[in-house]
Formats: structure tokens, C-alpha cells, sequence
């Protein structure tokens, strides 16, 4: 995370306001709820996942093994079966 000057900012009247609370400390302010991401989002992993989980169901319906797709997907057997007995 890149700091910011707070006086680059925040209009002067704001910026004293702040000071009231909080002088000469670090501070974070987060993202707006509505505005946030969900894990993976940004990095593409969360999409990655879906489509390789997808996979799995559709080699697994196709009649692949837990064994196979274990070693096809390099995940453990409990993995797998996670992933292909869930309700998606």
C-alpha cells in the first residue's frame, strides 16, 4: 500500500479537522463497502478457480476418477471430491 500526503489531498479546512483526531500518525481509510472487491478479483484468481473447478466437475461427470483428476489437477483427493461433490 503507497502512503499519500494527506495536505496533497484533503482540502485545508478537512485536513485541520483531521488533526483534531489524529497528528502526525499514519492512518487508513477503507474502501466503501459497495466499492470493494472480493478476494481474487483483482488478481484474476478468483476467476482461475471457477473455470479449473468447472473442469474438474465436467471431466468428473464424464466419468474421470478422483484418482485422475487428483493427479491431472496436482490437488489431493479430499480436494477434488470438495470440489466435485459440492452444490455448485
Amino acid at each position: 500500500m503507497k502512503y499519500i500526503n494527506a495536505e496533497s489531498i484533503f482540502p485545508e479546512e478537512l485536513l485541520n479537522e483531521i488533526q483534531k483526531y489524529v497528528n502526525g500518525k499514519l492512518i487508513y481509510i477503507p474502501t466503501p463497502k459497495g466499492l470493494r472487491k472480493k478476494w481474487g478479483e483483482s488478481s484474476g484468481n478468483r476467476n482461475y478457480l471457477r473455470v479449473r473447478n468447472h473442469e474438474i466437475r465436467q471431466k468428473f461427470s464424464a466419468g474421470a476418477t478422483i484418482d485422475q483428476l487428483s493427479d491431472q489437477f496436482y490437488l489431493s483427493n479430499d480436494s477434488i471430491k470438495k470440489i466435485v461433490y459440492s452444490k455448485k
